[in-house]
């Protein structure tokens, strides 16, 4: 087999949950680029809307459906839904997620259960409800999006790095409990990615300076940047293909290094 046709998804049917924007987006896109067809789901008819007008400029023809991931009926629907409509999921990008940036001492519980609903119950959800047609269908596919926050801690982010050191767990569950079924389910990492929801972080300040928080990021990182969603893409379809049939329950950080740096000395 040619090497390149390793990393094509041709014929594949691929699942990015929260896919309208952002992150999600561009790995779909990235997932359309190697042949994928692509399925998305987002919480509101509205940004299921932006999201199909989003892929259609971009040349994709994308299915989009109203779904709350945290609603295992919504979600086994929407799963059923997929597979009489356009065919059994192939990949399934378990992307949709919140950050809610509080205290840890001034978060309610109902927030706290909130992100850890979105990000760590929604992924097993809607893993649950693709991995018997993937067992029938002899294949599959689960990339869970971690974080950083699945081994370091920040303040304001305990409910996030909670939720998603959980998933990188269930990640690593998936692999162990399906592999055996020619399933792989592995994470991907993303360190600081400039997105609209990270816009405010990297505003240039009145002064002309560097946002802090820019400043803290950029230093940290060995490549002296902030990530961009396209540098998701390549291993997103890495982690998709066949190039990596024999890789299962690990995760993939892509962060430019920050996980490997402990930093600058002070001058």
């Amino acid at each position: 087999m040619d090497i390149l046709n390793k990393f094509s998804l041709d014929g594949k049917i691929a699942l990015v949950t929260g896919a309208s924007y952002g992150i999600g987006f561009a790995i779909a896109s990235g997932f359309a680029a190697a042949g994928a067809t692509i399925v998305f789901n987002d919480i509101n008819q509205d940004l299921v809307d932006k999201g199909i007008a989003a892929y259609k400029e971009a040349g994709i023809e994308a299915y989009g459906y109203v779904c709350d991931v945290t609603n295992e009926e919504q979600v086994n629907a929407m799963v059923a839904q997929i597979e009489k409509e356009v065919g059994v999921i192939d990949i399934l990008v378990n992307n949709a997620g919140i950050i809610k940036r509080i205290p840890m001492c001034e978060m309610t519980a109902a927030e706290f259960r909130q992100v850890i609903d979105i990000d760590l119950n929604g992924p097993f959800i809607v893993s649950k409800a693709v991995i018997p047609s993937m067992i029938k269908k002899g294949h599959g596919k689960i990339i869970n999006i971690c974080s950083m926050m699945s081994e370091l801690g920040r303040e304001t982010v305990s409910a996030y790095a909670a939720a998603k050191g959980g998933l990188k767990m269930l990640t690593k569950n998936i692999a162990s409990e399906y592999g055996e079924f020619n399933i792989q389910c592995n994470g991907i990492g993303p360190g600081y990615i400039a997105t609209p929801q990270t816009a405010p972080l990297r505003e240039i300040q009145p002064d002309g300076s560097r946002h802090p928080f820019d400043q803290f990021i950029i230093a940290k990182t060995p490549a002296a940047r902030w990530g961009e969603p396209d540098d998701l893409t390549g291993p997103a379809v890495f982690l998709a293909s066949d190039a990596s049939n024999f890789v299962n329950g690990h995760i993939l950080y892509v962060d430019g290094g920050i996980l490997a740096y402990i930093g600058k000395q002070p001058k």
